[in-house]
């Protein structure tokens, strides 16, 4: 049992929420950080499951097809959380909402919405 969720920030993801996670004890990892700007969606998410990651992002519409499909071919990622813009303090606090409520197996296969 996996309990601490890891999480993958795509590029639209402020790293001061990555700074803000990583703080508080938690693995996050940045687009940015492991030389991943400007990869495709598709890609990024492959990159996050790959590595047992939740991917962060703004992104509804592309990601929320992606895990769909992961679905529907009965791939498995390790959770998706799409987030409205909000200051990176804001979103911060959002995320540990879920942080203290979910574990990573709980996140695996699901989308969640902050």
């Amino acid at each position: 049992m996996k309990l601490f969720i890891n999480f993958f920030c795509d590029e639209d993801v402020s790293v001061l929420v990555a700074e803000l996670l990583r703080a508080r004890g938690f693995t996050v990892v940045t687009a940015h950080q492991v030389e991943r700007l400007g990869v495709d969606d598709v890609a990024q998410f492959a990159y996050a499951a790959a590595h047992q990651y939740t991917l962060l992002t703004h992104n509804r519409a592309d990601f929320e097809d992606l895990s769909m499909r992961y679905f529907e071919t009965g791939q498995q990622h390790y959770g998706l959380i799409i987030a409205r813009r909000h200051p990176p303090y804001e979103l911060a606090q959002r995320v540990l909402r879920i942080l203290d409520h979910v574990t990573a197996d709980e996140m695996i296969n699901k989308v969640r919405y902050i």
